[in-house]
């Protein structure tokens, strides 16, 4: 099914345009098959039937990873605290059949945080939908987070897992995008303890979010990828605590509107204290009662922009106050009443702090608007930053590494992607239909890069939209609550992230099912952002849609049609492919692109042909955003203005800066 899925759908998108060729006749003189042959047999010579393909290039960073260095940042920028324990570096694993029971003799060890079919993990196999993957690692709780409970985290396991602590099951967990933990408190013990992490993946055999795993990886479709692919690390906490700070600015009122959830319930004696602060100097403090939400001021406001990326730093601490309702004739009446009322929020402004804080995070917001309104172009609507027009230049990007597939060998390899582009004049990436690691978005906010979020896409075969139909797909009840649980958790996980400002509903009709009520359902969990509800294809959500978004591989790109409420923008564009020798992921395969160049200086012909289109259209027609496919080669897609190892530009990233430069009048 998983090759017939990629057939298909490949075949699905060529009816769009005649614009897609295969690149076989130039890449065997790159480099014969048996190059491939002799590196397919040594892997299975020194490993297994079942190895994985790894192809024939790597990264710089890849080739200084080891277990003592693999991902020590903290995983969760936006939600810091001081003391945590990082689980990442060799675990044992072992690979066994779904109606295996736990085995008693494991296969080997496996770098976490790298999944099981890369090969910075270390085992490079491939993991069918029968397949269980069982990982195992020992640890020792700090002697000083005695007192505290102790949440054990992951940042990413793909796609269904059970945990074990100590032989007791904590907890399990399904999507493969999102972050999750539990509380494992009562099932530690003295001394050492031990962790087991159960993992079943159906890939693209199951109708999951997947994006754009296959089990049999060719063209557009990569390398399934399984397991544990981000940080887990243990960390103390209060048996309440703070579980998420929500900050929205508001550039127009002047004020940051902060909300503090808590681990569960509180008592009127638990309170939040919140504290913005600029260059490390106070400029805002208030109290709140515990689970509600703040407004700050924030007075001449520094606004955040790429050019200008200025982060306010924020602090909530979980503090307990004396009972502000005591000694009140019938006290809990009193309480009762004010809940969620501006006497509440006053009321607890002026309340009495008794003793240290409990639990406190660090945090950080960034003042910026993103909205739709009059462009440069009258009757044609614009996308705004900060109450001016402004375009996004943005490139399709993947987050898929040669040595890490969906994981970075390093977060200075995923930080180098971004700043490459802003050198090359892009102030945007779309994430395509995949979540990366929190430090990912944490990067983009210091650098200046907005981000379109793609929500992963999933479905059967059978439920792809093509660019023909008239109808959207029919999904069970079961996979359309997953498919939404996973869109929740996405939203919730990211929302703090200021560099996002557009949430992707659908693309391309992969699964694209009842586009409006899910595009309705994101903005209304955040109406601070825009909703792209279906880029490229089957347009059936116009008036909940922030955008019209088109995908043209056209030689000169084709012109949105005008829209009298919405902004129009091009979500897909470019792929101009130029195989490079010795960068290749599988030379003497057909590698596939959009279009054939023939060498750099035919590269960059096309590239700027492409470019002045989009200029044309931004002068002219009120266009107010382009994507380029794509920011690097991938795999067998050779699409990218890098090589897939980034060892290599295809164009000179000053020269694709000064092209672009035009995108954005002086006046």
């Amino acid at each position: 099914m998983a090759k017939q899925h990629g057939v298909r759908h490949l075949r699905a998108r060529l009816t769009r345009t005649s614009h897609y060729l295969l690149f076989g006749s130039i890449l065997c003189a790159a480099a014969p098959l048996p190059v491939v042959a002799q590196a397919q047999q040594a892997q299975q010579a020194a490993g297994r039937p079942d190895a994985a393909y790894t192809g024939l290039v790597t990264t710089r960073w890849g080739r200084q990873v080891t277990p003592e260095n693999a991902w020590r940042s903290y995983p969760r920028p936006q939600l810091k605290r001081d003391r945590w324990q990082n689980l990442n570096g060799n675990w044992d694993y072992a690979i066994t059949k779904a109606n295996a029971v736990r085995p008693d003799r494991m296969d080997g060890k496996i770098l976490v945080p790298f999944p099981v079919e890369s090969r910075l993990s270390g085992v490079a196999r491939r993991v069918t939908p029968d397949d269980r993957i069982w990982y195992r690692r020992s640890f020792t709780v700090p002697a000083s987070w005695s007192g505290q409970r102790v949440m054990l985290n992951f940042g990413g396991v793909d796609h269904e897992a059970h945990v074990w602590v100590n032989g007791a099951v904590v907890g399990a967990h399904k999507g493969g995008f999102d972050t999750f933990g539990f509380d494992i408190t009562d099932q530690l013990r003295a001394g050492e303890n031990e962790v087991v992490v159960q993992v079943a993946d159906p890939s693209s055999a199951g109708s999951q979010p997947r994006g754009k795993q296959i089990l049999d990886p060719s063209g557009i479709w990569y390398t399934a990828v399984s397991g544990i692919w981000q940080t887990v690390w243990l960390e103390p906490v209060s048996k309440l605590h703070i579980a998420d700070v929500r900050a929205t600015p508001d550039i127009d009122r002047g004020v940051v509107d902060v909300e503090v959830a808590l681990s569960a319930w509180a008592d009127d004696t638990d309170a939040v204290r919140v504290t913005a602060r600029s260059g490390g100097k106070a400029i805002a403090s208030t109290l709140i009662r515990a689970n509600r939400r703040a407004t700050l001021a924030i007075p001449g406001a520094h606004l955040w922009s790429p050019e200008d990326p200025f982060l306010y730093d924020l602090t909530a601490e979980l503090v307990s106050v004396r009972d502000p309702y005591a000694g009140q004739k019938d006290r809990n009446r009193s309480s009762y009443d004010a809940r969620f009322t501006p006497a509440e929020d006053a009321t607890y402004a002026a309340a009495q702090v008794t003793g240290a804080s409990r639990d406190s995070v660090d945090t950080y917001f960034a003042m910026r608007k993103i909205s739709v309104g009059p462009g440069r172009v009258a009757g044609q609507p614009a996308l705004l930053l900060n109450n001016k027009p402004y375009f996004h230049n943005g490139t399709l990007d993947q987050g898929w590494w040669p040595d890490g597939l969906w994981t970075p060998p390093s977060e200075e390899a995923m930080r180098y992607d971004l700043e490459w582009l802003k050198k090359a004049g892009f102030n945007m990436v779309r994430k395509h239909i995949k979540v990366e690691p929190a430090r990912f978005y944490y990067d983009a906010d210091r650098l200046g890069m907005l981000v379109w979020q793609d929500m992963p896409s999933g479905g059967g075969e059978d439920q792809f939209v093509t660019g023909n139909s008239k109808a959207q797909a029919v999904m069970s009840s079961d996979m359309m609550a997953q498919h939404q649980d996973e869109l929740t958790h996405m939203i919730g996980d990211l929302r703090a992230f200021p560099s996002i400002v557009m949430w992707v509903v659908n693309n391309e009709g992969w699964g694209q099912y009842d586009s409006a009520t899910l595009a309705r359902y994101v903005k209304g969990m955040d109406p601070s952002r825009l909703v792209n509800a279906d880029s490229g294809w089957l347009d059936v959500a116009p008036d909940v849609s922030d955008v019209l978004d088109i995908h043209t591989y056209e030689d000169v790109p084709n012109v949105p049609a005008r829209q009298s409420r919405r902004a129009i923008v091009i979500g897909e564009y470019g792929g101009i492919g130029l195989p490079v020798a010795n960068h290749l992921w599988r030379p003497g395969k057909d590698n596939w692109g959009y279009q054939a160049a023939k060498d750099k200086g035919d590269y960059l012909t096309r590239y700027r042909r492409k470019m002045e289109g989009v200029i044309t259209q931004a002068r002219d027609h009120g266009l107010s955003a382009s994507v380029y496919t794509q920011t690097t080669d991938v795999e067998d897609e050779i699409n990218g203005l890098l090589t897939f190892d980034r060892a290599e530009a295809k164009a000179d990233a000053d020269t694709l800066a000064r092209i672009a430069a035009p995108l954005w009048p002086k006046n």
